[in-house]
């Protein structure tokens, strides 16, 4: 991965990708599942995820709302990366993204496609932006961990 570090048109390929053709950007009617609002006081993101987990495995993630092109592209990373994982392992991987946001060492690895917001922390006003879908995951485990 380290070579998609150092060619920022592929990394803006794979932003950009994810904000145009948004993968699991939907909700569901299923009371089953975990959901959590996220709106900015700062620009127009407000988001919805929803997450069903289900034997300590996150089953699914969607997302639906208004929101810039980095919430967008890291929330379509972040469902893709999170679908199939325990939540050991999602943990995991939030705690990753977020020392990547804030400048600090991280594994690539664990992160595939969200490297992509690898700058995003030298950008103050676009780190809401980038964690606002993970913050909203994040609401979704503890929900789940509460109603365990």
């Amino acid at each position: 991965m380290s070579d998609l570090l150092k060619d920022p048109l592929i990394l803006r390929q794979i932003i950009m990708d994810h904000y145009e053709y948004p993968r699991n950007h939907h909700l569901v009617e299923d009371e089953t599942y975990h959901k959590a609002h996220m709106a900015s006081e700062s620009c127009i993101d407000d988001i919805t995820v929803m997450a069903k987990i289900e034997n300590n495995v996150i089953q699914d993630v969607c997302f639906d709302g208004i929101a810039c092109t980095i919430s967008t592209a890291s929330t379509s990373i972040m469902s893709e990366l999170l679908i199939g994982k325990t939540l050991e392992e999602a943990t995991a991987i939030i705690a990753e993204y977020y020392k990547m946001v804030e400048l600090l060492p991280y594994d690539e690895e664990m992160l595939q496609e969200a490297i992509a917001f690898h700058q995003v922390g030298k950008q103050a006003n676009r780190i809401k932006c980038a964690t606002i879908g993970f913050k909203a995951i994040e609401t979704c485990i503890k929900e789940h961990k509460h109603d365990q």
